[in-house]
């Protein structure tokens, strides 16, 4: 049978490209400290995250099918597109899952880029069986290449952003994932080809470009707000006067500042040295803290940070809230606990940081901690 021949609308594949781009930071953005969050909040966030990175790759794949230009009218089957955008959601949200509720090491981040990557090659071969009077046939070649580049290129995109959790990991991220959803629509496309079917299996309704581009548009709409939200919350810094606190009047401001400094590092801030200087990080980002003699090291997303205090030091000022001893050497924060083990007379925290993946719990502490985490 002859295959049709056809070309792209240059200016959908540039707007594809764009959409692959706000999901991608969108999805990454909304799952950003999450491990300091509630087990609830958690959950709304990974939903969240999941139907942006879900639905951005099926609206990528279908504004850049909305630009394949054929020399025949076609049609798509409602019910096959719509479960092509189901399997996008529900392979991101396993992957997503995997990340934030399972002990992250690099193993799971190798995972979670497989299934993402093989979900959008299942998003990509079910959207085009969706076809109606137009069949694609694929090559054996352009198939295999497909899925090598999927994979590959979303274990890079994930080990990018969630190897370290900050800023600049999770704009690399995007730039990878966006890209890699981008390229691997196009590489299948080019190992395809497109031959007329009168025949048609029809699961549902069918509905032509202009009922797909509406549907398309609300979807890119949808992921467009999305992404400006989730923008405004990545580049806004944290307000100096403690996010959303009154300012203090001008006569009674330097006063009063002055006497809650002390109360409010001890609360809230714990020294660290960087570069000859003193830096600060919020207790909530810290993992855990781990003694170095007369000295400490803190685990965070960021990675490790060298603390001046001793490990009695901190726990005078920080335990039993925030923190928690689990041993002689360590202390804990119960929000980056994602997994607890028990042994015969102690047992192991596993935390969500990639540079100390799990903590001891001696026998004297196994009670105390066993509370704290609510077990």
């Amino acid at each position: 049978m002859q295959h049709l021949e056809y070309s792209h609308n240059l200016w959908l594949v540039a707007a594809s490209l764009c959409v692959a781009l706000m999901a991608g930071f969108t999805g990454l953005s909304l799952t950003n400290g999450l491990s300091a969050r509630p087990v609830a909040q958690k959950k709304v966030a990974v939903a969240l995250g999941a139907v942006s990175l879900g639905g951005g790759v099926w609206s990528m794949h279908f504004v850049a099918m909305l630009g394949l230009q054929l020399p025949i009218a076609y049609y798509y089957d409602a019910a096959i597109t719509l479960g092509s955008a189901l399997i996008a959601i529900l392979m991101t949200g396993i992957a997503l899952l995997i990340l934030h509720f399972m002990v992250r090491t690099p193993a799971t981040i190798i995972l979670s880029g497989t299934i993402v990557g093989t979900g959008i090659l299942a998003m990509h071969y079910i959207g085009m069986e969706g076809l109606q009077l137009c069949r694609a046939v694929y090559t054996p070649a352009g198939v295999a290449l497909a899925v090598i580049a999927s994979c590959l290129l979303n274990i890079i995109a994930f080990w990018m952003a969630y190897g370290k959790r900050s800023h600049r990991n999770i704009a690399l991220g995007t730039i990878c994932f966006g890209c890699s959803v981008f390229v691997v629509h196009f590489i299948a496309i080019f190992g395809t080809n497109f031959v007329p079917d009168d025949l048609s299996n029809e699961l549902g309704p069918l509905i032509g470009n202009e009922f797909l581009a509406i549907g398309v548009v609300l979807s890119s709409f949808v992921i467009c707000g999305a992404f400006l939200l989730a923008g405004v919350t990545f580049w806004t810094p944290v307000p100096a006067n403690g996010g959303g606190k009154p300012d203090l009047a001008p006569e009674t401001a330097e006063g009063a500042l002055a006497a809650q400094a002390p109360q409010q590092q001890h609360l809230e801030q714990i020294p660290y040295e960087h570069e000859g200087r003193t830096m600060f990080v919020d207790i909530s980002e810290v993992a855990a803290v781990r003694a170095e003699g007369h000295y400490t090291t803190l685990f965070t997303d960021a990675g490790k940070l060298f603390c001046s205090w001793s490990l009695t030091e901190v726990d005078r000022r920080f335990s039993p809230r925030p923190l928690i001893r689990t041993h002689r050497s360590y202390m804990v924060h119960p929000a980056h606990v994602s997994g607890f083990e028990r042994f015969k007379d102690n047992g192991v925290c596993h935390l969500d940081v990639t540079e100390l993946p799990k903590v001891p719990v001696s026998r004297s502490r196994l009670k105390l901690v066993r509370s704290a985490l609510g077990i």
